[in-house]
């Protein structure tokens, strides 16, 4: 597991082929397709994200993008748009935004296109 602590601040894009842990600031894209990605309540990412399972504590502004699960725990804050087959919301997590899991397939397709011109 990848962990990045409460005192980093990163700018651009995070990857990551194990799961991931973010404790500090992202400022853009996390990447990290096939694993877990956990935003802890002392957590900011403003960028989107691509995971398998995301599960979320704390603030994000951006597209969350998993092919399993999201999850908002009691303290999320999340604006954007989630594409999921599964969405948990819990009691006390607060979401703006719209959920459209029945565009996964086509969300993923475009997400890699736009990663893959980006790195070139």
């Amino acid at each position: 597991m990848t962990r990045i602590g409460p005192t980093i601040v990163v700018r651009g894009e995070v990857s990551s082929t194990g799961d991931l842990d973010v404790e500090g600031r992202i400022e853009g894209p996390v990447w990290c397709e096939g694993q877990a990605v956990t935003i802890s309540p002392s957590a900011t990412i403003d960028g989107d994200i691509v995971g398998r399972d995301i599960t979320v504590a704390g603030r994000v502004t951006g597209t969350l993008l998993a092919t399993d699960m999201v999850e908002l725990r009691t303290t999320a804050n999340v604006q954007g748009r989630i594409v999921s087959p599964q969405l948990i919301l819990h009691e006390g997590g607060t979401f703006h935004g719209e959920v459209q899991p029945q565009k996964l397939g086509a969300a993923l397709t475009v997400a890699r296109h736009r990663r893959k011109e980006s790195s070139s």
